[in-house]
C-alpha cells in the first residue's frame, strides 16, 4: 500500500472506533511495514527522520540499560566509542538506570569530542515539576553535557500518569522549562504496559496543547498479537508524523526463549516496521558487532516471511506469556520506587 493511501485510509477507520487509534486487528490499516521514503544511507549506516524534528538517526541504537551490565566500566566505554566511530549515533539512557551507574558511564564516554558524534536520549521519572527539575539537573551533571538531545517522561504505564504530568506543578512545566533554558531539544515519552495508556497519553497531551517529539514502546514479534503497541499506536504515530522508537524487539532474550524467532529476525521484524530507530541491549562488542552487521545489511521483511512468523508467534503470545513487562510489575521500576515520581 502506498504511503499517501495508508495514511487516507487510516483517518476514516481512527475516526469510526471507539479509542482513537485502535485499529480493528485484522483490518490491512492495522498493518504499516517498512516505508524507505526518508531513509539515507552514510558509511553503509542506515539512518531515519525522527518524526518532524529534522533530525537523522541510526536505524539501531544502543541500549543504556544494558551499558550498565557490563562489569568492566572501560568495556562499556569503547562500545559507546565504538558504535559512535561507526556510525551508530542513538544513544538510549535513564535517570534511574543502575542507580544511574548508565548515565555515569555514557557521560564518561562522551569526552574527547565524542558528544559532537551523539544523539543523546535520557528518560526522567519524575511526575512533579520539582522532582522532575531536580531529575534533569542530576542527568546533566552525569551525562556531562550541557544539552540533552531527547528527554522522556519514562514509565507512562499508569492511566494517570498523564494527568499527573500535565497538571498545574506537573513534570511537564519542569521539561518545558529546561527546553526553554537550552537544557533540552526534543521532548517524549516511554511506557511498556499497555497501548491504551499511549493512547490515553498522547490524548492529555493534545488537550493541553502539546505534540510529543517521540514516543517509546514495545514492538517485537509477539506485541503483534497482544496488547499490541504496533496496531493500536504505531499507526496514530506515523499519522502525527511523531518519531517511533521501538524497544524489547529481544527483551534481553526473552522472546528468543519464546522459540518463534531467532535474535536476528527478531531485530529484523522490528527494523520492518516504521521505526525511526529501534534500541537494543549492546553490552558486549559481540553484540554491538552483530548490530553493526544488521544496520549495514538490512533488508525488510518480504509479507510472506512476516506472515510466517506472525504464524508461528501466536500461540507464544498468548496471556503475555513472554511480555511480562506488559502483565507483571517486575519490570515496573517506578512501582517498587514510588519516591522517584515524587
Amino acid at each position: 500500500m502506498e504511503r499517501r493511501t495508508f495514511l487516507q485510509s487510516i483517518t476514516s477507520v481512527v475516526g469510526s472506533t471507539a479509542i482513537a487509534g485502535q485499529l480493528p486487528a485484522n483490518t490491512p490499516e492495522a498493518r504499516l511495514r517498512f516505508d524507505a521514503n526518508g531513509e539515507t544511507v552514510r558509511d553503509s549506516i542506515r539512518y531515519r527522520k525522527l518524526g518532524k524534528t529534522g533530525e537523522s538517526v541510526s536505524c539501531l541504537g544502543v541500549g543504556g540499560y544494558h551499558l550498565g551490565l557490563t562489569k568492566d566500566e572501560g568495556e562499556a566505554i569503547r562500545i559507546v566509542h565504538k558504535a559512535l566511530d561507526s556510525g551508530i549515533n542513538f544513544l538510549d539512557n535513564c535517570w534511574d538506570y543502575h542507580e544511574g551507574l548508565s548515565e555515569l558511564r555514557m557521560g564518561k564516554a562522551l569526552q574527547n569530542g565524542y558528544r559532537k558524534k551523539a544523539f543523546l536520549m535520557t528518560k526522567i521519572d519524575g511526575r512533579t515539576k520539582a522532582a522532575a527539575s531536580k531529575q534533569i539537573d542530576q542527568c546533566l551533571l552525569r551525562l556531562r553535557t550541557d544539552v540533552i538531545d531527547l528527554l522522556q517522561h519514562h514509565e507512562m504505564i499508569r492511566m494517570e500518569d498523564a494527568d499527573r504530568v500535565f497538571a498545574e506543578g506537573g513534570a511537564q512545566e519542569a521539561v518545558e522549562a529546561a527546553k526553554k533554558a537550552g537544557k533540552i531539544r526534543f521532548i517524549g515519552f516511554t511506557g511498556h504496559k499497555d497501548p491504551a495508556v499511549h493512547l490515553r497519553t498522547l490524548e492529555v497531551a493534545k488537550e493541553n496543547g502539546f505534540r510529543f517529539d517521540a514516543v517509546q514502546m514495545p514492538l517485537n514479534i509477539l506485541d503483534a498479537h497482544f496488547r499490541s503497541f504496533e496496531r493500536g499506536v504505531l499507526p496514530v504515530l506515523v499519522k502525527e508524523q511523531i518519531g517511533v522508537l521501538g524497544m524489547k524487539a529481544i527483551a534481553s532474550g526473552t522472546i528468543v526463549d519464546s522459540k518463534t524467532a531467532t535474535a536476528l529476525e527478531c531485530l529484523q521484524y522490528a527494523l520492518t516496521l516504521p521505526t525511526s530507530v529501534v534500541i537494543t541491549g549492546m553490552e558486549t562488542m559481540e553484540r554491538l558487532d552483530q548490530a553493526l552487521k544488521l544496520a549495514k545489511d538490512f533488508k525488510p521483511l518480504t509479507e510472506d516471511e512476516i506472515k510466517t512468523l506472525l504464524a508461528k508467534s501466536a500461540k507464544a503470545a498468548a496471556k503475555g506469556t513472554f511480555e511480562k513487562f506488559k502483565t507483571g510489575i517486575k519490570h515496573d521500576s517506578t512501582a517498587t520506587h514510588p519516591d522517584w515520581l515524587g
